[in-house]
């Protein structure tokens, strides 16, 4: 007679991770859950008992609706190392970075996988908005989710076979309006809980906290001629194609085209400057083996943008190159290239600072 298969849910708190873990119990696993808590470090803000992504208290009560065992783990020395001080950097040198894409490609995964091998269990399972699919060749693949929407697999370009072979994806066929559905016939106080947009370690959507107060010292704006029109607010607070909170009064709107860190000067232009018809992207990985030279794909440079079409260059085993088909407004530093055919997810990389390579 086989044995009940053992799953770990990630319980984050929020309605998604709960639905997962409810599901997966009604499937008949043999179901526990933990949450990372990322914040005991010195200086960290006192997130517990908020809403925020991985709240402790929420979780708990979560598990204990659900009738679960619960632990928590502290996981907050290697957060605070690859993920906090990594966004810190990043900002520093002239980049936007994506806290929310390397904590799941270095860190969230692999310690719950971890946790699993040492405990026993074969699968781990998170509330994410993506679909796994066993494909015929043998390999896994990661598809959009069901719902666009709320679709996450740009976050989960950096997992692996070996990963994707013990991961669970429960709500990945739902809408979210089915994932709140299930969470209220289930009696479960997740559905009534605001959701949270901002990034976890953000407090009231400001992370200026983490910046020292050299970090945040004005400088000039520049425009593309080398001509002074104002002064910036410490680069940090700005982005490539931001455009409101410049200061700047001219006849035609300007938008942040370059930040210049080894000056601490912001570069500003027109709408025009903004585009560009390919970029380059380093620490890249892939779900399965790199596309080959010169394939089509689907691109896309931010989480909320729309896919486009790209044609793929692989430089070297960590760097590859985009040429898209049409121009692109505000290709950022630090943020994701994230690479999709159809909607499957291929893989990705950090997209870097000079347009080719």
């Amino acid at each position: 007679m086989a044995s009940t298969p053992r799953v770990v849910v990630c319980l984050s708190g929020g309605v998604d991770s709960a639905v997962a873990a409810y599901l997966l119990r009604q499937q008949g696993y043999d179901v526990s859950t933990i949450t990372f808590w990322f914040w005991s470090f010195p200086g960290a803000p006192n997130y517990r008992g908020s809403t925020k992504c991985c709240s402790l208290d929420v979780a708990a009560r979560a598990a204990a609706e659900l009738g679960v065992p619960h632990e928590e783990i502290d996981a907050s020395a290697a957060f605070r190392g690859l993920v906090v001080d990594d966004y810190v950097r990043r900002y520093r040198a002239g980049e936007t970075p994506n806290p929310c894409g390397r904590c799941n490609r270095y860190l969230r995964f692999g310690l719950a996988l971890e946790y699993a091998e040492k405990n026993g269990f074969e699968f781990v399972a998170t509330g994410h908005h993506v679909r796994r699919v066993h494909e015929p060749s043998g390999d896994f693949s990661l598809r959009r989710g069901r719902d666009p929407d709320k679709d996450q697999t740009y976050f989960l370009y950096g997992l692996s076979q070996s990963e994707l072979a013990r991961l669970l994806f429960p709500i990945g066929e739902m809408s979210k309006d089915e994932v709140f559905a299930v969470a209220r016939r289930a009696g479960l106080s997740a559905a009534e809980l605001p959701q949270s947009q901002d990034l976890c370690f953000a407090m009231d959507g400001n992370a200026e906290f983490l910046f020292e107060p050299s970090d945040l010292e004005p400088g000039p704006i520049l425009d593309l001629h080398g001509r002074e029109m104002g002064t910036h607010r410490g680069l940090p607070r700005y982005t490539i194609g931001q455009r409101r909170g410049l200061g700047i009064a001219t006849a035609e709107p300007l938008y942040v085209i370059d930040i210049d860190p080894q000056r601490n000067t912001l570069i500003v232009g027109t709408q025009a400057a903004l585009f560009s018809d390919g970029l380059c992207a380093a620490e890249a990985s892939y779900l399965a083996d790199s596309p080959p030279d010169g394939v089509r794909i689907d691109a896309k440079i931010r989480y909320r943008s729309n896919p486009v079409g790209a044609t793929f260059r692989r430089i070297s085993e960590d760097q590859f190159a985009l040429k898209f088909d049409e121009p692109q407004r505000a290709v950022t530093p630090g943020q994701l290239a994230v690479l999709y055919e159809g909607d499957r997810l291929l893989g990705g990389g950090t997209i870097l600072r000079q347009a080719s390579c």
